[in-house]
């Protein structure tokens, strides 16, 4: 049978890479940087997949030794079989995901500062200041615009 502390060390490794690529996503954010953003997402997804499934495993190993199969079975098999090296590393894995918590908060943050200034802008170039007729295109071709129509009338 599988330990709970066999999987400790590989999602210590992964939740370190991912804080270190959500810091970089930090950086991209700031600069408006979308094409650094396209090439860390794939990465980004990879790792948080491979630390869902560690945290399965470990859970299943928790179940499978008689403690509960969730972060909670985790101090009891500590300390009942867990031992220094192992405490050691699952503070350390709690403490670099509250790290990724708050960078992950932070980024969204940042993605919706830059939705909400992409919006305004976006709103600005569909009702163009002080014109009166059909501005800009609609997706079907049709123009629409936000003043008063123009046409007139001949008697």
């Amino acid at each position: 049978m599988t330990s709970p502390g066999t999987t400790l060390t590989p999602e210590h490794e992964r939740i370190q890479a991912l804080v270190e690529l959500m810091k970089q996503e930090q950086q991209f954010l700031v600069a408006a940087a979308a094409d650094g953003l396209a090439q860390l997402t794939p990465r980004k997804v990879a790792l948080v997949q491979e630390l869902a499934q560690l945290s399965r495993e470990r859970h299943a190993a928790l179940a499978g030794a008689g403690f509960p199969g969730s972060e909670a079975g985790m101090e009891p098999w500590l300390a009942a079989l867990g031992g220094e090296a192992a405490r050691s590393t699952w503070t350390q894995l709690l403490a670099q995901t509250a790290v990724a918590k708050e960078l992950n908060r932070v980024n969204g943050m940042l993605i919706n500062r830059q939705m909400a200034h992409n919006q305004t802008v976006l709103n600005a170039l569909r009702t163009p200041a002080g014109d009166a007729g059909p501005a800009l295109y609609g997706a079907k071709g049709q123009t629409f615009g936000s003043g008063p129509s123009q046409r007139f009338v001949a008697g």
